[in-house]
């Protein structure tokens, strides 16, 4: 497999005690008390963002971000292991570098959670007893408000925006019976739901549109590539659940590459077409057992794992004489998944996360003889998510080996610091490393170097496949200054 795929996470954040402040103020406090930060601070390059372009073929109103030099530096934080820290909004967010397939996503998005762990510790000793922080990999602060946890994948410009919809709905709608992380009550109906499947499901009112925050879509159209538009368009996934699960998070990428790569190379899965699609993706999301029937467009009904049966035989029959491991490993998964889905979702009690909750909760429930409504069970749902090793439930789950993983320790500590070696996120992230100095900017798209005659010479990365270790690494090693770094490339 390869597919670029990054990722976007906005943590929840909490100030409490005597020192505290807006959420604003606390999430730049936050992402500037991470201790490995660059010391030389380049900004980010905003240029080339434009939020506002919509893949329906126009640019919104508003007004594109552009913060002042010193305003950047507080909101931004790029980071050497070719991500991005920063603030967006009222959150910290961190965003991974590109990675070129669902296990390297997996690796850098774990990586995320250990530098979010760090800034709360060194925010904390930076208050000196005025405040604590507490930050959590969630979705919602069950107050009506949600935060977002963003996919990002890198497709084909030939495939028509209308087409990629068509298809993709009826699985995002229903990929969340394994991509859930779990939630308890509701947020938007009065109804009383003591446990649902989805963090994420309940904010979403509309099929398609450019919002990610008020009237949110299924299908977002942000046309914004941070490639070159000609060849790539970057599709903008803001339906998923912020998952701790290795796996969870595994399966969620995986089987979105799969069915992208399906998409490009020309097979369509065709009779899932939901009737109402933002209905079903609340109805599913209340379904734990996962075999209520959602109403499609042709007057019958399917159940979600139905839906993604069709997913899977058409990936299963696209990629039969594919050798590639993962794709092998993504498809076996897949397919075990929904078969204990369908036998009994409590089999997946070390895999995904809505169930590892659940589970957790209910033998909370137990032995302690509380019900749903119970304070200490909301505060469990919440704490499964806290990203500080000794407090969050499911970091307590990992070290017990109750939760399958694949990661090792080691490899994410290394993944802190050091980029993905086959995409561009290695070219900015080494020279971030080697000349933090001269680094004067950088994006997605571009780095810009302060020269020794005082000019800024902009290196343009519009293939995210290009500027890898095997094509610049050696370039990179040889050049003891950016001059020469510089010339070796021109040449």
């Amino acid at each position: 497999m390869k597919k670029i795929i990054g990722t976007e996470t906005e943590f929840g954040i909490v100030l409490k005690g005597e020192g505290r402040t807006d959420a604003v103020t606390s999430s730049m406090f936050l992402v500037n008390s991470y201790p490995y930060s660059l010391s030389s601070a380049p900004l980010w390059d905003y240029e080339n963002e434009n939020p506002l372009l919509d893949a329906r073929g126009f640019e919104a109103d508003g007004e594109r971000e552009r913060p002042g030099a010193e305003y950047n530096k507080l909101l931004n934080k790029p980071l050497s292991n070719g991500g991005r820290y920063y603030v967006d909004g009222a959150h910290p967010e961190y965003s991974t570098p590109e990675c070129s397939d669902p296990k390297e996503l997996v690796l850098y998005e774990k990586a995320g959670e250990r530098i979010l762990e760090l800034s709360v510790e060194f925010a904390n000793r930076r208050k000196q007893g005025e405040g604590r922080f507490s930050v959590y990999k969630n979705n919602t602060d069950h107050k009506g408000n949600s935060y977002g946890y963003h996919e990002n994948y890198l497709v084909d410009r030939s495939v028509s925006f209308e087409k990629l919809s068509s298809q993709l709905i009826p699985f995002l709608v229903t990929r969340q019976i394994f991509t859930g992380s779990g939630k308890v009550g509701s947020d938007v109906r009065s109804d009383f739901i003591p446990y649902q499947i989805s963090q994420r499901a309940d904010f979403f009112e509309v099929l398609i549109d450019l919002n990610t925050m008020v009237k949110r879509p299924i299908i977002n159209t942000r046309d914004e590539p941070h490639a070159d538009p000609k060849r790539f368009r970057r599709l903008h996934v803001i339906v998923g659940d912020a998952n701790m699960s290795e796996i969870t998070t595994y399966l969620k990428v995986g089987t979105m590459a799969l069915v992208l790569t399906m998409i490009e190379e020309g097979r369509e899965v065709s009779g899932v077409e939901l009737d109402d699609a933002v209905r079903s993706i609340k109805d599913i999301s209340r379904d734990l057992t996962v075999k209520e029937k959602v109403r499609l467009s042709r007057g019958v009904a399917w159940s979600a794992i139905e839906i993604q049966r069709e997913y899977l035989s058409a990936a299963e029959a696209h990629f039969a004489q594919c050798a590639d491991p993962i794709t092998r490993e993504i498809l076996e998964r897949w397919r075990k998944v929904l078969d204990q889905l369908e036998d009994d979702p409590r089999q997946l009690t070390r895999e995904i996360d809505w169930v590892i909750k659940l589970d957790l909760i209910e033998s909370y429930m137990q032995r302690h003889e509380c019900g749903w409504k119970d304070s200490r069970v909301a505060m469990m749902d919440l704490q499964y998510h806290d990203v500080v090793s000794d407090k969050g439930l499911y970091y307590a789950l990992e070290r017990g080996n109750h939760v399958e993983r694949f990661l090792t320790p080691e490899a994410i500590l290394a993944a802190q610091a050091a980029p993905p070696e086959g995409t561009r996120a290695y070219f900015r992230g080494t020279c971030l490393k080697k000349f933090p100095k001269d680094v004067y900017a950088a994006s997605w798209a571009t780095v810009l170097f302060n020269t020794d005659n005082g000019v800024i010479k902009k290196v343009p990365l519009m293939d995210p496949f290009k500027g890898d270790k095997e094509r610049v690494g050696p370039i990179i090693e040889k050049a003891k200054t950016v001059e020469e770094l510089l010339s070796l490339l021109a040449g």
